[in-house]
């Protein structure tokens, strides 16, 4: 799968999005190695805590079908009603990069794509990303 299908595949998982606090629309496209493709997108609540973003819940539900191995996520998002949004990892899946070890992460911008590989900060990071903080 291409990269520009992946992040296609975001963009409609964007859609079904439900934000009506933050009116910020995310989605993601979770590739697994065996070339299945897990969709997700964002489901926010109005305590805040229960939110989930796209990427967690692309990731949920492919754990759920007993998937362990990725090997990219693509992730698509901004404000309602703007479809050349940037989408940057949640605070959640900054520090739960290590963990799910993708091998690539893809963001769309109003510039080119930009990617992310592993053991590299993703956009818009903070401080280090590892398992010790």
């Amino acid at each position: 799968m291409t990269d520009k299908e992946l992040l296609a595949l975001a963009g409609e998982a964007r859609k079904r999005a439900y934000a009506p606090y933050s009116h910020f629309a995310v989605g993601a496209a979770l590739l697994c190695k065996d070339g299945t493709v897990y969709t997700g997108c964002n489901i926010e609540n109005a305590s805040f805590t229960p939110t989930v973003c796209g990427e967690r819940t692309a990731f949920f539900k492919a754990v759920y079908d007993g998937k362990r191995a990725f090997t990219a996520i693509a992730v698509v998002g901004g404000k309602e009603g703007d479809p050349d949004g940037t989408a940057f990892p949640c605070g959640v899946r900054l520090r739960g990069r290590c963990l799910l070890c993708f091998y690539r992460q893809l963001y769309s911008t109003p510039t080119p794509l930009r990617e992310t590989r592993r053991n590299q900060k993703p956009p818009k990071a903070w401080g280090r990303i590892s398992p010790k903080g």
